[in-house]
């Protein structure tokens, strides 16, 4: 721990603004005195408490409740101390500095962001991946996300951490063992099925990375990026997609200027939908504001999931229209499957255009909404999702990465063990990496650096 994690803190935990209630909360390792000299009487532990909250002159700041968690039985491992009084910003910036100012002599300072949960961490309340579900369950934007991240705050994600990690030491361990024994290490290991054990870990890593991936789409959501010429219907398709009238919709060429963003759930994943200036050259545009809201829409579609370049099927065929489209679509990213043809406007188009039916892309009219289920599930599909959220815990990017690397090193471990005259000190240290890989998903292995960016993403007060 640093010098840092010895001071007490405190923090207004509730989101600024006003609000019917506001909570100030105090942690470190003996804040008696600071209970002593803002509530004037001492606290039955885990119990409310209804007293005047007071100043240094013994005049009541508010009326409110106090709640004692002496330690080790609290949140973050440590004595805790809240404050609920009436959610004005006047009161509780009353009630901040008069604990600050009562906790002066014992060094009380101002929690930084995520100090509260970091605490948690290193007093072994959470582990690492249950401290990132505290976060992540507070920004969740849709059900299944919430759902996700309450499920890894309460060890989903950690216990199959833990089971791997479990069979990783086991495995270790016996290979290990016959390090001392090399006349005799290989019959020893078949014995032992260590090939099967190895096989049986790197299929369970499997499973958990799959997982793993679904809980990433549901914390970050996929961004998908609406383009195209000008009139061609793409702010009518974001309003579509989201049920709202987010973007104006007009006949006049270059209406949208700049991008429309807004975030919608489809089967509980988060997309990201951007809706972007028209699509023409240079040339063509307008005036300069229209120029550098092209340029925006190109830089959008780079940095896209997936890109909707959307064709109006009444103007399919038409000499000019059709040049501009092949120029487009020569710029637009083709890899990975990121793009996706979207026919608009078959409400008004008897004859849809052959590509449309023929798979390459999906025929609808975002002024009726025919055809926009089809483009739902296209995107879910893209993004890789499968309909499973009961059994999917929110993961982080990290965490995938750690998972990747373990299976890396277990595949390597398997072709020492398969060569033919394997090298059991190298498959012990591809086994060693691979284990270390896990443990920096619970934080059994972190560094400062990465404990200092996950938590200082936090908000101030948790």
């Amino acid at each position: 721990m640093l010098p840092r994690h010895q001071e007490p803190i405190v923090a207004i935990a509730t989101a600024p603004g006003r609000g019917a209630v506001g909570i100030v909360r105090a942690s470190g390792r003996d804040l008696q005195a600071l209970v002593d000299a803002v509530c004037g009487r001492a606290l039955q532990p885990r119990h409310a408490t209804y007293l005047a909250l007071r100043d240094r002159q013994g005049e009541p700041i508010d009326q409110g409740l106090a709640i004692w968690f002496p330690a080790p039985h609290s949140y973050t491992g440590e004595a805790v101390l809240e404050l609920h009084a009436h959610g004005g910003p006047v009161v509780l910036q009353l009630l901040l500095a008069r604990c600050l100012e009562a906790g002066a002599h014992i060094g009380l300072r101002v929690a930084m962001p995520g100090e509260f949960t970091e605490r948690a961490f290193l007093n072994g309340k959470l582990d690492l991946a249950q401290a990132e579900a505290v976060s992540d369950l507070i920004d969740a934007s849709t059900e299944a996300a919430a759902r996700s991240a309450s499920r890894s705050l309460h060890g989903a994600l950690s216990n199959e951490i833990r089971t791997l990690r479990d069979q990783l030491v086991a495995l270790r361990t016996l290979v290990e063992a016959t390090l001392d024994f090399p006349e005799e290490e290989i019959a020893f290991l078949h014995q032992a099925n260590a090939l099967e054990r190895l096989a049986g870990v790197t299929e369970s890593i499997d499973n958990v990375l799959a997982r793993a991936r679904q809980g990433v789409l549901l914390r970050e959501g996929i961004k998908v990026v609406i383009a195209g010429q000008p009139n061609v219907g793409k702010s009518s398709l974001l309003n579509a997609l989201a049920g709202a009238e987010l973007a104006i919709v007009t006949a006049i060429p270059g209406t949208t200027r700049d991008k429309v963003s807004e975030t919608i759930q489809v089967k509980g994943v988060p997309v990201h939908v951007i809706d972007t200036a028209g699509l023409r050259e240079d040339a063509h545009a307008s005036d300069e504001v229209e120029r550098i809201g092209i340029a925006r829409a190109w830089s959008e579609i780079a940095s896209a999931d997936a890109v909707l370049f959307v064709h109006d099927l009444t103007r399919l065929g038409q000499p000019d229209y059709d040049t501009e489209e092949a120029h487009i679509v020569g710029r637009l990213p083709h890899a990975g499957g990121r793009l996706v043809h979207v026919y608009n406007k078959a409400d008004v188009q008897s004859l849809v255009h052959a590509a449309a039916t023929a798979g390459e892309g999906i025929t609808l009219s975002a002024r009726t909404g025919a055809g926009l289920d089809a483009l739902r599930h296209k995107l879910l599909a893209l993004a890789g999702w499968h309909a499973q959220p009961e059994g999917v815990f929110i993961a982080r990017t990290r965490h995938v990465h750690a998972l990747r690397c373990t299976r890396t090193h277990l595949v390597q471990a398997y072709e020492i063990l398969t060569g033919r005259a394997p090298a059991l000190e190298l498959l012990a240290e591809e086994l060693r990496l691979a284990h270390q890989n896990l443990g920096e998903i619970t934080g059994q292995l972190s560094t400062e650096a990465l404990l200092g960016e996950i938590f200082n993403r936090f908000c101030i007060g948790k």
